[in-house]
């Protein structure tokens, strides 16, 4: 985390500076250091993968939700990402879209996980 911090306040000092001198540059600055911490932030993510594994192997659970599970925290960090680097250059209403578009596509994905809970909640009240 501190790798992380330090990071953000790098870019952060850099692309104030740079405002002064040449705004344009201050929000690339402000972009490079977002990727820098998404991929830093993304080779985390095989361990949380391998963290679901091992779930699935203590209890039964159909890999499908797993998968699903992770795809929606993808999606969920994608869209927050980019509706963030969206309203840092000043573009809110695409931040606004992004973000409805992240939110129905989460949806569209935990449909089958919600019917399959609701299945299991119907078959123990009959």
């Amino acid at each position: 985390m501190l790798k992380i911090g330090a990071i953000g306040l790098t870019g952060i000092l850099i692309a104030l500076f740079l405002r002064e001198v040449k705004p344009q540059f201050a929000v690339y600055i402000s972009m490079v250091t977002c990727l820098l911490i998404f991929f830093y932030s993304v080779s985390k993510l095989s361990y949380i993968a391998d963290t679901l594994v091992t779930m699935r192997n203590y209890v039964d659970i159909e890999s499908s939700y797993l998968t699903t599970l992770l795809k929606i925290v993808g999606i969920t960090y994608i869209a927050d990402f980019s509706s963030n680097l969206c309203k840092d250059a000043g573009y809110g209403a695409i931040a606004g879209q992004i973000e409805i578009f992240g939110k129905l596509s989460v949806l569209a994905i935990s449909t089958p996980i919600l019917m399959a809970l609701l299945e299991t909640v119907q078959s123990f009240l009959k």
